[in-house]
């Protein structure tokens, strides 16, 4: 497993994190056995990152991590997040931010998610929505303030709204910002353009959600692909989509010339921008977990594929 700082945060984390999304529900049937058992092997191969959220399962994927961590061993990182109070994703414009992050509202979900996971500190807590209208705000300034010195947070970071990359910039420059999440992979390479430079030069560090375009980009969906009851991508893939997807990946075969899986190509895109600080792919099964840790192996895309990419970007928004 290789490492790299998470910007100026003074935390140094596994390339490869561990996103808990799917372990808290939405993904079909929900097995906590095996999602004990992937948290498991992931800190046993080198992982040590962690990602998740309040509303995961409502706080249920923060249980199952808290369960594995009270076991001790290596040290882990946590990150994790305050829904809006409103309930609404993403954050829609003309919102007032006391509709979805007042002061004392946080600081009860940040004391709900110690508790749940069973720590005195959060190595990093976001907002799951934002809106950089709200930049300037003196509340969200005072609440990040408060939870630093009040010793419940290590690190404060934004979420940042499906495929708007640039919908963060100016609270970066607030200085309060010490990481981002954002969606950035072979398909919506648009971080590249304004968000990652400005995390690069203002030190804030990054961390890279839907890398495979929530399954996308593993090659394996098709026309006919079926999802189980309660499995979210029925919508996501929804009508032509999944024909849609299929053409596309078809036309990404050059990437598994040399023998390794589109997932694993996915996976380097967005490991080889020097921005990107750890890349957080759901995985709810120790196969899974395996596939995924082989990819921080040092290899990165070379610039010749890389700028090759840039022909496959596809601007859109399934979550619509």
């Amino acid at each position: 497993m290789q490492y790299r700082q998470l910007g100026k945060t003074g935390i140094e984390v596994s390339e490869i994190g561990f996103g808990a999304w799917g372990i808290g529900g939405g993904w079909g049937e929900r097995d906590d056995k095996q999602a004990l058992a992937a948290l498991e092997k992931a800190l046993e191969l080198g992982v040590n990152f962690i990602d998740t959220a309040l509303a995961y399962g409502e706080g249920h994927s923060e249980r199952l991590i808290g369960e594995v961590l009270q076991g001790g061993g290596n040290e882990v990182f946590v990150a994790t997040k305050v829904p809006p109070k409103n309930r609404v994703w993403p954050a829609q414009k003309g919102t007032a931010l006391t509709e979805a992050f007042p002061k004392d509202y946080v600081l009860e979900c940040t004391d709900r998610s110690l508790t749940n996971l069973g720590m005195e500190r959060l190595d990093v807590l976001q907002f799951h929505v934002w809106d950089d209208a709200w930049a300037e705000q003196d509340e969200w300034h005072q609440t990040v303030r408060e939870l630093k010195d009040s010793g419940r947070i290590r690190a404060f970071g934004l979420s940042i709204n499906d495929h708007e990359p640039d919908n963060a910039l100016a609270a970066l420059e607030t200085g309060l910002v010490d990481t981002v999440q954002v969606i950035y992979n072979i398909f919506d390479q648009t971080p590249q353009d304004n968000l990652l430079p400005t995390c690069l030069r203002l030190g804030v560090g990054v961390i890279v959600r839907v890398a495979l375009d929530e399954g996308g980009l593993t090659g394996t969906i098709t026309p006919e692909t079926t999802f189980e009851a309660g499995d979210w991508r029925e919508n996501y893939f929804k009508g032509e989509r999944k024909r849609e997807v299929f053409e596309r990946t078809q036309a990404l075969g050059f990437l598994t010339e040399d023998g390794s899986s589109l997932a694993e190509a996915a996976l380097r895109f967005t490991l080889s921008h020097p921005a990107v600080s750890t890349v957080i792919p759901g995985m709810r099964s120790p196969g899974r977990v395996e596939q995924n840790v082989t990819v921080s192996d040092g290899q990165l895309l070379s610039v010749k594929t890389l700028e090759e990419l840039k022909a496959h970007a596809w601007p859109r928004n399934f979550y619509r």
